[in-house]
């Protein structure tokens, strides 16, 4: 995964009211399992961000691990952690670092939400990805993950989207963009430009803007890379018409056993 670096202090402009809090955004991911999370439950995020779900994990009692690519979204998740009074790993690893600094099957449930999938390198570095997730889940163990849906996306073609309101936080306001750059082919890679400026209280603007590399892949293609990876879809909000989507899948002990859901 790459990128994050200028967005990294202003991240919270990309965050969804709904999940901008840590309680909220525990609340929201944990919901996606469909039961509730005992206590003491081990829980790894990775691609972590700034932080709200790994902390709000940990403040309910979870032990929970948060990794990511960038430094600087470690930083602010070990600062978010301080600030709330909780205890927390949180460490600097891209997904094929992963078992390098963690043990196989030990790990309950595994988070890998906020469309960061689609930072991996093409099949080869999704394949990765999961696999390394896979590994790290006991058996029986699950996965969250949350995916734009890119039949959509690409379809669109390239493009400017720009947020049809004022974005609030903190008591600073600022417009947020995205500048989609759609390649001809599923396997080529695309770009993303991010752009949020903040509206200053003297009337100025200040930007901050950040080039990504998407490489996207259909809904079919990505629960079959999660079957060859031993894991069994459970649930999932996939639809055609839907923008983004939510999947749960689970550890299971024979690859190959079980249909794909739809």
């Amino acid at each position: 995964m790459t990128g994050y670096g200028a967005l990294v202090d202003v991240y919270e402009w990309l965050i969804g009211d709904d999940k901008l809090t840590p309680a909220d955004s525990a609340a929201v991911y944990c919901s996606d399992l469909g039961s509730a999370v005992p206590p003491h439950v081990r829980v790894l995020d990775c691609a972590c961000g700034t932080g709200q779900l790994a902390v709000g994990l940990a403040s309910l009692g979870l032990d929970v691990v948060a990794t990511d690519a960038s430094d600087g979204m470690v930083r602010r998740t070990q600062q978010l952690a301080s600030e709330h009074g909780v205890s927390l790993r949180a460490l600097r690893a891209s997904w094929d670092e992963l078992p390098d600094h963690l043990e196989d099957s030990t790990f309950d449930v595994v988070f890998c939400v906020g469309n960061s999938l689609g930072h991996a390198e093409g099949a080869a570095g999704r394949s990765t990805a999961l696999e390394a997730m896979a590994r790290l889940l006991t058996p029986g163990g699950r996965i969250v993950l949350t995916s734009r849906n890119w039949e959509r996306v690409r379809s669109a073609g390239s493009r400017v989207d720009v947020r049809d309101r004022l974005i609030t936080r903190d008591g600073r306001s600022a417009v947020v963009s995205y500048y989609w750059q759609i390649q001809p082919q599923w396997g080529q890679e695309h770009f993303l430009e991010i752009v949020i400026a903040e509206i200053k209280h003297d009337g100025g603007v200040r930007a901050c803007s950040e080039r990504l590399s998407i490489w996207p892949y259909r809904y079919d293609d990505l629960v079959a890379q999660l079957h060859s990876c031993g894991l069994t879809v459970q649930s999932t909000t996939y639809e055609p018409e839907n923008e983004g989507y939510v999947l749960v899948a689970s550890r299971h002990e024979s690859p190959g056993t079980s249909e794909p859901a739809r």
